[in-house]
């Protein structure tokens, strides 16, 4: 099959739900249109946009549903990495609001500090260089919020991929906001 736009259709994500609509990952458009093709999925809403086969014209995902129910693990920690700090902290400096460039950890590892949810936080470069091998309150910083756990949804923050309007219905409004 092949786009009907050049880089518009196929190149966009899909929200995969279980077959009880719990929200379960990202895929692109591509491989969720094979989903529904192959009968493992049902569409439940389109972007708007068509894939061109030969001999039909198949609406591109946005939303589809799992045929069958999937087991998913819940207790599965969220992973402390770059990506999912900034997701968690919205792109922004924990110590002066700024866009976030990198991680610091706020009892630094040389003092002892873990990698862990509680010690991390996204910071811009200026107040990363001016934190240095310190704590906040040894440099006169603070804190805008204190670094925890990230919601269980913030997977899908960390997909690659920006929430669209259409899932809100099957995500919540808090995750849109996030």
């Amino acid at each position: 099959m092949r786009a009907a736009e050049a880089g518009a259709v196929g190149t966009s994500r899909t929200l995969v739900l279980n077959a009880s609509f719990e929200p379960l990952g990202v895929v692109s458009s591509r491989r969720a249109l094979l989903l529904v093709l192959d009968l493992r999925a049902v569409l439940v809403h389109d972007t708007g946009r068509c894939f061109h086969a030969p001999s039909q014209v198949l609406p591109e995902p946005s939303v589809v549903r799992l045929s069958r129910y999937v087991r998913v693990p819940h207790d599965r920690p969220v992973a402390v990495n770059r990506r999912t700090v900034f997701a968690r902290d919205g792109h922004r400096c924990q110590y002066c609001g700024g866009p976030a460039e990198s991680i610091d950890h706020v009892v630094p590892r040389s003092r002892g500090g873990p990698h862990a949810w509680h010690n991390v936080v996204a910071a811009c470069r200026r107040c990363n260089t001016r934190k240095e091998d310190r704590l906040p309150h040894e440099v006169g910083m603070t804190l805008r919020a204190h670094p925890a756990p990230p919601r269980r949804q913030l997977w899908l923050l960390t997909a690659g991929a920006a929430t669209r309007s259409d899932w809100a219905p099957y995500l919540g409004a808090d995750i849109l906001t996030a």
